[in-house]
């Protein structure tokens, strides 16, 4: 899919111990990259980071992006040809209770990772990750473009407007023509996939319901989100450091989708899950709770054009491929074989 373009080349991946990260540190090792990961310890029993065992197989290093000299150091001795940063706060629930940890982590955690690439004096191609949410929300029907404005609600979403418009800067003032170093952002949108156990989120809720045999809890039944595979936009970070490497004129903002028939409700989720895990499901909708955007998605006419980028997999089989990993890994499948499968399965 993308030649040899990581064959023996030096990728580092902040948040490789996230379950976005875990799944990309994978797909890296099977292009035959020398894969580096900068992340805090995994927050989640189980963790796919542990149960791939990565600790073993990629150049791990414990550390915290906040911390902007230690980790100026490690990316200074990896000398990376290629970063992915993925690491952040990612909880949008979470962030309500903790707002300062969310501004920190992902806005100059992120200003971090770009100001030790400006010490880099060797070629290397950066995409930092943040979020669909990343726009200011207007509740519209049609999909947001990468000119559209930033914005967030919660501090979850804004931190990561905050986060993408630092991009813009660093890009600006720091990364133009002659710089070794090119840069771009990526937004993807609500993803799903094994391996994902994460709290607050739909299906980590919905497989932890069903394999206790309980009624799945469902706070926002209308709520409707761009749902894709993991693979979706991970092939489309890939596929963008590829091109980028070798054409500054795409350092820029992407977006990064599935198809419109995928903008589906919480509940049609569910009910879809269903189908490959059999179980019942219950709303649980608060109308004391905590606001989360209630309509979201996004246009990814820019991915198509530039970089011939579009989503492979549907909303059925995204969520048959979904749900029937988790199936097969609670009856003790391998969960190397199962990442395996749906790697070969979505490049073939």
């Amino acid at each position: 899919m993308f030649g040899s373009t990581y064959k023996n080349k030096r990728v580092l991946v902040t948040g490789d111990t996230g379950f976005k990260g875990s799944w990309l540190c994978e797909w890296l090792l099977m292009e035959g990259a020398d894969v580096y990961g900068i992340a805090l310890p995994p927050d989640t029993k189980p963790s796919l980071y542990e149960q791939l065992e990565l600790s073993s197989r990629i150049q791990h290093t414990d550390l915290d992006i906040r911390d902007k000299e230690l980790l100026a150091e490690r990316i200074l001795e990896i000398q990376p040809d290629f970063v992915f940063h993925l690491a952040a706060q990612p909880l949008v629930r979470r962030s309500y209770s903790e707002p300062v940890e969310t501004f920190h982590v992902n806005v100059m955690g992120t200003i971090h990772v770009m100001d030790a690439l400006r010490c880099l004096s060797t070629p290397c191609t950066a995409v930092m990750i943040t979020t669909d949410k990343c726009y200011e929300n207007k509740e519209w029907l049609h999909g947001y473009r990468e000119e559209d404005p930033m914005g967030g609600y919660d501090p979850y979403s804004a931190s990561k407007g905050c986060a993408e418009l630092a991009i813009a800067s660093y890009r600006r003032s720091f990364f133009s023509s002659g710089n070794p170093v090119r840069i771009a952002s990526a937004r993807a949108g609500n993803v799903i996939g094994g391996g994902d156990w994460a709290e607050d989120r739909i299906v980590p809720d919905m497989v932890r319901a069903l394999e206790a045999g309980k009624s799945i809890p469902v706070r926002n039944k209308t709520a409707t989100r761009p749902w894709q595979h993991v693979l979706e936009p991970l092939s489309g970070y890939l596929l963008l450091a590829s091109k980028l490497a070798s054409n500054t004129e795409l350092a820029g903002a992407y977006n990064f989708g599935p198809a419109l028939t995928s903008n589906r409700t919480v509940a049609e989720l569910v009910v879809e899950g269903l189908n490959y895990w059999p179980g019942e499901w219950e709303d649980q909708s608060d109308p004391q709770a905590v606001h989360e955007a209630e309509k979201l998605n996004l246009a990814t006419d820019k991915a198509f054009h530039s970089l011939g980028w579009q989503p492979k997999w549907n909303f059925k089989t995204t969520m048959e491929k979904t749900i029937s990993w988790y199936k097969n890994a609670n009856q003790n499948v391998a969960i190397r074989d199962l990442i395996d499968a749906d790697l070969r399965a979505y490049m073939a």
